[in-house]
């Protein structure tokens, strides 16, 4: 399954160019079958974000990620396997949610973000730059 980090399904959604080409194809390669997820705490990011002012909702936050789910959005939960997972992360600096994803994308899934931090970890990993 392709996971999406919470800029990249921005990006995706709001036609952003710096959404690349490749990342681009795969994610439309993968959509139509439900191989394309979030982890659940993308929509609490996206949630902070607009109660930031950050990011701009046409409806509300609930509307929004039901919509998206039914759009063939898969969500992936965040479990005591995951939260453990993230919590032993070596070398993994900076943003607790970012130790989330990246410890859910490690449950075989190919993590799809422009994030350095990320891309940079040396940990093992399948990752898409999605700038590209």
């Amino acid at each position: 399954m392709i996971l999406l980090d919470t800029h990249t399904l921005i990006w995706l959604l709001l036609d952003d160019p710096r959404l690349g080409r490749q990342a681009r194809q795969v994610i439309g390669r993968d959509w139509p079958d439900n191989h394309v997820g979030v982890s659940a705490i993308t929509f609490w990011e996206i949630a902070m974000l607009y109660e930031k002012g950050r990011l701009e909702l046409l409806v509300d936050i609930g509307t929004w990620r039901v919509s998206l789910l039914n759009e063939g959005l898969v969500e992936i939960p965040v479990d005591g396997e995951i939260a453990g997972r993230a919590g032993l992360l070596p070398d993994m600096r900076g943003d607790p949610a970012d130790r989330i994803i990246v410890a859910t994308a490690l449950d075989r899934h190919r993590l799809v973000t422009a994030d350095r931090r990320i891309l940079e970890w040396p940990g093992r990993l399948n990752r898409l730059d999605a700038t590209k």
